[in-house]
């Protein structure tokens, strides 16, 4: 049953056609008043963009060099505000069939599975000393993970012994990912 939940998830994902933005280098348009606020929410001109299908078509075409956000065409590029990562990670699956196996979905609907080319990274904020959890999307867009999907990660994870005592560790498609230190 789990091993045909993943093969199906990986079809879809297979199937998922993105369009080859990291392919498209048009010189700079300009900027335009778009901001992806922290939680997912994005905004033209200062107003929430309520039209989900809008904003879905919007992440396809967006593109990160450096630290600059842009979404692109093939004969455009105009810069954009991102206020953290431009996704949220806002629901977490667990598989287990050989190994266990994380499948995330984000705000956009994108699924995205834990493995090496896509791993968790936390970050801590150093003014507040709260851990910031990222999955890597693809070609350098990450998604935070929503409050909820931590916690679900951290209440699945593992204590391993470290250097300096012990850290939480949650493992996906074989790799090993720290959530943060005890």
């Amino acid at each position: 049953m789990a091993e045909n939940q993943l093969d199906q998830i990986l079809e879809r994902i297979k199937n998922t056609n993105l369009p080859p933005v990291h392919k498209w280098n048009p010189t700079l348009t300009g900027s335009m008043d778009m901001r992806i606020a922290a939680n997912g929410d994005w905004y033209h001109q200062g107003s929430l963009i309520q039209r989900k299908r809008l904003v879905k078509l919007f992440s396809t075409i967006l593109k990160k060099e450096l630290n600059d956000f842009f979404l692109v065409t093939p004969v455009e590029k105009y810069q954009i505000q991102v206020d953290d990562a431009p996704f949220v990670a806002v629901e977490v699956d667990r598989i287990n069939c050989d190994r266990q196996t994380l499948v995330f979905r984000t705000n956009v609907d994108e699924q995205i599975i834990a493995d090496v080319d896509h791993p968790i990274n936390v970050k801590v904020d150093v003014e507040t000393g709260e851990p910031r959890p990222y999955l890597h999307v693809r070609d350098g867009l990450n998604a935070l993970l929503h409050r909820n999907v931590f916690y679900q990660l951290v209440e699945w994870s593992l204590e391993e012994p470290h250097l300096n005592g012990s850290v939480l560790v949650i493992e996906s498609s074989g790799q090993k990912f720290q959530l943060g230190q005890l």
